[in-house]
C-alpha cells in the first residue's frame, strides 16, 4: 500500500480519480491550489486507488495523505 501526501499546503481544487480505479506512476490524482497556482499530485507508483481521505474545496497542509494506492 501507498499513502500519496500533498506536497503542498493548499485547498484541493479537483480530484480525478475513484475508489477502484487503476493508475500508473504519474497519474494526477488530485489537483491542489494554491497561491493561485495549480499543481497536481501525482501517484508515484502504479496501484488501485483503496481510498481516497480528502473533499474538493477542503483545506489540507503538507504531509496529509490524500489518497491510498494498493
Amino acid at each position: 500500500m501507498a499513502d500519496v501526501a500533498a506536497h503542498i499546503t493548499g485547498t484541493v481544487w479537483k480530484i480525478e480519480v475513484k475508489v477502484g480505479d487503476k493508475v500508473d506512476a504519474g497519474t494526477t490524482l488530485v489537483i491542489l491550489e494554491s497561491m493561485k497556482m495549480e499543481m497536481p499530485v501525482e501517484a508515484e507508483e502504479g496501484g488501485t486507488v483503496k481510498e481516497i481521505r480528502c473533499k474538493e474545496a477542503q483545506a489540507v497542509n503538507e504531509g496529509d495523505v490524500l489518497v491510498v494506492l494498493e
